[in-house]
Formats: structure tokens, C-alpha cells, sequence
């Protein structure tokens, strides 16, 4: 999901003009203005991509704690499960999930199956067809049903463990402003923002009625949402396959506000103040340690987690003094301190990449900070006051009093996070075809096995 996903854009003269499911539903939770990914591109977890051994595009599994019981049903209904990995050891099965329906990858293809497979679709433990053959999604037109079929999953989840009184989590991602975009039949051409505004109504459409649908059962005061984006919109596929960032520094793919800010509601109707909104620094890391206050746990003391708890700032609109750190790679980019970031490393992507057309800045050349070669600042970060320039236009003077005062704080901060920051074994370096979903578990039933080619592993190559 795209950060468009909030406001979603204007609907056609032919269907009547209406605030967005989710902006009504803001009005019943509390809106956070200032949450962040933990690096530059989709992952999921709990700690820092470095720390996890996991620095490249394709994220992966980390070492996730151990499920405690007596713990809820937990369920993934989601067409990328943030990209963890579909070999059987990342598997959401063995990493405290009961029950998954989705795919382990984005909707990419359709594939030959000769030079790349096509990608499989899993319900728990076993493929039961693959997207473009059996999960069909139609590349000119755009149309494709997989959101339906996800809310439904969603929907028959929430009705089991309600109907056998027992508590539930679950994760539910769909990618269908993702590019290629699709949106089912129903709503298409039902946006004034073409093929991604179709797709963002009906992604819309689909959280107000699981929240109804939590409403129906009774359940709704008993059940915490947290809604959010994976990241800043990928302008490299705006506008017609990508959402807008707004006044916020390019996209998807880079450390800037634009790549990393991204919306969020929290939404627990008795428990959450109604129309509130937050300014406090939050990342999608701290939902770990968020959900396990809300269970009555503590976070696991055998490693360091970087997500905090986030109940205090949810439910009494607290402010917690936190620093967030922009990684990208194993490099850390960039710091926030309260309204400060600090640049220590500038990158948009290479001119090489650049002369391809390939850009995640378009129309935002700022000088000396949207560089195409890797620029190292750590003896002078660019520092910026997104209070006053959330764009990051105007770097601060380097003499100024503002500067040298905030630096000194910034500094002491990044000192003690590297202190703490002891590198993963990396786990995505090596890439081979012969790996990939060629034989996935279950093909034999359907007669969908594919013969890989000969392995040859080589060092992966990741060029944002």
C-alpha cells in the first residue's frame, strides 16, 4: 500500500463524491503524522535490517522470537508477506504464524516459467496456484479479483475465531497499489486517478468493511488496529502506477521523508481518543513491542530490539523522546532527533541508473542533497528542521548556533546506537535461479512443478 491510501483521489462525476473509509475512520482513532519504515525499501520485522543480517531490497527473516503460550490464533492474509523469503526456513508457518494465505512475493510477472517461474500462491503450507495462471491478473486492462479474495480470507478468519470465543491476530497486506496495479472489476474506472486511484478506493473499500465487520460481531472495543504503508509512494512508478508524497522529498527506495514517511491510524474504539492526531516519531519496528504490552509480554532480552512501546503515545497522546535512524544497505543515512535530521550520507540512485529513466525523485533536484553519487557528510551531516522544511530543501548553516546545538545532541545519540549496532550474518549475498519457485511444496498435486535450471550461485547485485 502506497501512501496515497489516506486520501485517496477524487472519484468520477458518475460516482458520488465521499470521504474515504479510512479518513472516517481516523476520526474514530488517532492519527499519526510521523511514522517511518526501518529502512528504504519493504521489510518487515522488529530490529534494524543490519542487525538481522538483511541489507538488500528483498528482505528477509531475521530471528524472530519464539511464540509464547498461551498466545491468540495468529493468521497472514496477505499477497506479500513483506518479502521474508520463500525457501522453507522463512517460511510464515515456522515464524509463529498458524495459518497463511498469500504469496511470499510481489505480484511481478507474468513469467515464461522457463527463464522465471511464476510466482505461487500458498494457502499454509503448500502452493495452490500461481499468480498470472490460476490467480489471473490482466496486465492491459488492469483487472484482477485478489483484493476480494484476500478481504474474504480476512473476513472468514475473524468470523471462525470470533465464532469459537477466541482471540486472533492477524496480519493482512495486499499489494494492489503496488506496481503492476490492479483493482477488481467492480472499481474500475471508478477513479479520476485512473487504474491506482481504482485500486486505492478499493483497498479503502476493503479495511471499512473488515472494521464493519469487527463492528458487527460485537468485537470492535476489544479488537486494537493499527493501519499503515510500507513506504513512501514509488514515484518511479507515479503517476500512473504510484501515489504522491506530497511536499515530502522523493520516494520509495531513498532515506528521504518521501521514502520513509508514511501514514498511520490506530484505531480501538473505547480505548483511543476519537479524532486525535500525533506527532510522535514512530516505526513500523514498534509494533512488535507494542503488540506484546498490549498482550501483558515483555519484549525477548536475548537480543536487541530497536521498536518501543507505543501505548502511551496511542492511548494518552504522550510523547516520547526517541531518535530514528534512516538505514540504507548497511549504511545509516540519515538521524531524527526530535524536529532535526541529520544527513550522513546523501544517495537518490546512480547516474547510470538515471540515464535509464529510472528515478525516485522526479521534478526534486535539490542541489548537493539528491546526489547521484553516494555522498559521505559525517564529518558535517546535512541537518534540517523538518518542523520548518519538511521537504529538506534548506540545509542548516554549518556555523549557526542551531547547528552546532543540535549536533551536539545528534551526535551523542549516533555514538550510542553504533555502540550497540553488532552486524547479522548476512543472509540474502548469495543469489541462485535454481532456487527460486520452481518446485514450490505442493506443485506435485497440481501438476505445477517446473525443472529449475543448474544451480550456479553468485554474489547478489542490489543497485539502489
Amino acid at each position: 500500500m502506497q501512501t496515497a491510501i489516506l486520501s485517496p483521489p477524487p472519484p468520477s462525476p458518475s460516482a458520488p463524491p465521499r470521504p474515504s473509509r479510512a479518513s472516517r475512520e481516523a476520526e474514530r482513532g488517532r492519527r499519526s503524522r510521523d511514522a517511518r519504515r526501518g529502512a528504504h525499501v519493504t521489510r518487515g520485522g522488529r530490529r534494524l535490517p543490519w542487525r538481522g543480517g538483511c541489507w538488500c531490497p528483498s528482505a528477509c527473516a531475521g530471528p524472530w522470537a519464539p511464540p509464547r503460550p498461551p498466545r491468540p490464533q495468529t493468521s497472514s492474509s496477505s499477497s506479500w508477506t513483506t518479502h521474508l523469503g520463500h525457501r522453507p526456513q522463512f517460511h510464515p508457518l515456522k515464524h509463529g504464524f498458524d495459518e497463511w494465505f498469500g504469496s511470499p512475493n510481489c505480484h511481478f510477472g507474468p513469467f515464461d516459467n522457463r527463464a522465471l517461474p511464476n510466482i505461487p500462491v500458498y494457502r499454509d503450507w503448500e502452493m495452490i496456484g500461481r499468480y498470472y495462471e490460476d490467480f489471473k491478473i490482466d496486465r492491459k486492462t488492469g483487472e484482477a479479483n485478489l483484493t476480494q479474495i484476500y478481504l474474504q480470507e480476512a473476513l472468514d478468519f475473524i468470523s471462525k475465531q470470533q465464532g469459537s470465543q477466541q482471540p486472533f491476530f492477524l496480519y493482512w497486506a495486499i499489494d494492489a497499489t503496488h506496481a503492476p496495479v490492479y483493482a477488481s472489476k467492480q472499481f474500475l474506472g471508478t477513479s479520476q486517478r485512473g487504474l491506482y486511484g481504482d485500486a486505492v478506493r478499493e483497498i479503502d473499500d476493503s479495511i471499512g468493511k473488515i472494521l464493519k465487520h469487527l463492528q458487527k460481531l460485537g468485537i470492535s472495543e476489544k479488537t486494537f488496529v493499527f493501519f499503515t504503508s510500507d513506504n513512501g509512494a514509488a514515484l518511479i512508478s507515479a503517476p500512473k502506477q504510484g501515489g504522491s508524497n506530497g511536499r515530502f522529498l522523493c520516494g520509495k527506495q531513498t532515506t528521504f521523508e518521501g521514502g520513509m514517511r508514511e501514514p498511520a491510524i490506530a484505531w480501538w474504539p473505547g480505548h483511543i481518543p476519537a479524532g486525535g492526531v500525533s506527532h510522535q516519531l514512530g516505526s513500523v519496528m514498534d509494533l512488535f513491542t507494542t503488540s506484546l504490552s498490549l498482550a501483558g509480554l515483555q519484549p525477548p532480552s536475548d537480543r536487541q530490539i530497536d521498536g518501543i512501546d507505543l501505548l502511551p503515545a496511542i492511548l494518552q497522546g504522550k510523547l516520547i523522546d526517541r531518535p530514528i535512524f534512516y538505514y540504507r544497505g548497511n549504511e545509516m543515512m540519515a538521524v531524527r532527533v526530535g524536529l532535526y535530521k541529520a544527513h550522513y550520507w546523501t544517495w537518490s540512485n546512480s547516474w547510470e541508473e538515471y540515464s535509464k529513466g529510472i528515478d525516485f525523485c522526479p521534478g526534486q533536484n535539490v542541489s548537493g542533497v539528491t546526489t547521484h553519487t553516494l555522498e559521505e557528510h559525517t564529518t558535517l551531516p546535512l541537518l534540517f528542521h523538518l518542523g520548518m522544511d519538511p521537504g529538506e530543501k534548506y540545509p542548516l548553516s554549518f556555523p549557526s548556533d542551531e547547528y552546532q546545538r543540535a549536533m551536539e545532541r545528534i551526535s551523542v545519540v549516533v555514538q550510542q546506537h553504533k555502540a550497540t549496532m553488532v552486524p547479522g550474518e548476512p543472509q540474502l549475498n548469495v543469489c541462485d535461479k535454481a532456487v527460486m519457485n520452481w518446485s514450490p511444496p505442493g506443485c506435485e498435486k497440481l501438476g505445477k512443478c517446473l525443472k529449475p535450471p543448474k544451480s550456479d550461485p553468485k554474489k547478489c547485485f542490489w543497485p539502489h
